[in-house]
């Protein structure tokens, strides 16, 4: 099937298994994408449509796509990890972009997945759906929303004096063997957090762990950036009290993907001097801004990063179907 199919009769949309098609169909669709998020976040997605190409070409990407008048109008893929459904991307051509669009992608890939005996959870954190404050999506009968901002800092702009650690504390830059006291950490200090409700793999240390392998390894949320990624530890115990991991999400543009302190240390200055480092080395490696991901819920939260100097540059909205 191409991009284009040959001239017919107009015929009404209709959803299509995302597995009869090639890279080269979906390509411009992709291509106006990666320009989305450019403009948009500041963000290049190219690696990020790359993959979608490869799997596609395999034939091994689940999911739909919405035919238009014999053209590609959107796509939606997801995947499937143990129990759970995650739906990866969603994105409609911005001339066609309606909330009714969105949700027929939508209603198929939930269809598909709660088809699945063994799911029984969706996520999906879709950047680039439309945002639109209590929508109605398909099966909301099960379906839980939190609202999540995406913020900025201009590093050329921004001053970050150091602030008053309450605790003696030690940073080391990140490193790989870390991992393992680093989900712990992540476990512990989202116990009952309304993030470990958005995102399961905060629940445990397994889950942590591969939420960790997954921001290092894949590009969802760039390209994971050491020299701006620490860990600190408590002075007295050694052990690790918070950490803030890094990637650059564009040549100039670092994204802070994770940043956490132990619930023993909270309230201590420590996550302040955290993201203080961290935004300070993409700095002096030549990064322009900075962004991360919040849920507005978490006040708190909030208010740290625009103390530092954050904005609100773009809000988007988390889902979690379960109980279907």
């Amino acid at each position: 099937m191409a991009a284009r199919l040959h001239p017919a009769p107009w015929r009404p949309p209709e959803i299509v298994d995302l597995r009869r098609f090639t890279a080269r169909d979906l390509d411009p669709l992709l291509q106006e994408e990666t320009q989305s998020w450019r403009d948009s976040l500041d963000w290049d997605f190219e690696k990020s449509a790359d993959l979608v190409r490869r799997f596609v070409d395999l034939r091994a990407l689940h999911g739909a796509a919405l035919v238009e008048d014999g053209e590609v109008a959107g796509y939606l893929y997801y995947v499937l990890e143990e129990n759970k459904g995650l739906i990866g991307d969603l994105y409609v051509r911005l001339d066609l972009r309606t909330p009714e669009r969105e949700n027929r992608l939508l209603e198929s890939a939930l269809a598909s997945i709660m088809a699945n005996a063994s799911i029984g959870r969706i996520e999906s954190q879709l950047m680039m759906l439309a945002f639109v404050p209590g929508r109605t999506l398909p099966s909301d009968d099960c379906l839980s929303t939190y609202e999540r901002n995406f913020m900025r800092v201009d590093l050329r702009r921004a001053s970050f004096a150091p602030g008053n650690v309450r605790r003696a504390m030690y940073l080391e830059k990140w490193s790989d063997h870390y991992q393992d006291a680093a989900a712990q950490l992540i476990a512990a200090s989202y116990a009952g957090h309304i993030d470990s409700r958005i995102n399961d793999q905060y629940r445990s240390a397994a889950g942590a762990r591969r939420f960790l392998y997954n921001i290092v390894q894949y590009p969802g949320c760039g390209a994971f950036f050491r020299p701006a990624s620490f860990a600190a530890f408590e002075a007295v115990s050694g052990r690790m009290c918070g950490i803030s991991l890094t990637s650059l999400v564009a040549p100039e543009c670092g994204h802070i993907t994770q940043i956490c302190v132990s619930p023993a240390v909270r309230g201590t200055g420590i996550g302040h001097e955290l993201l203080r480092q961290s935004l300070t080395a993409l700095r002096d490696m030549g990064c322009r801004s900075a962004s991360l991901t919040v849920t507005a819920a978490n006040e708190d939260a909030v208010t740290l990063y625009e103390r530092v100097g954050f904005y609100t540059a773009q809000r988007f909205s988390a889902y979690v179907w379960e109980g279907f």
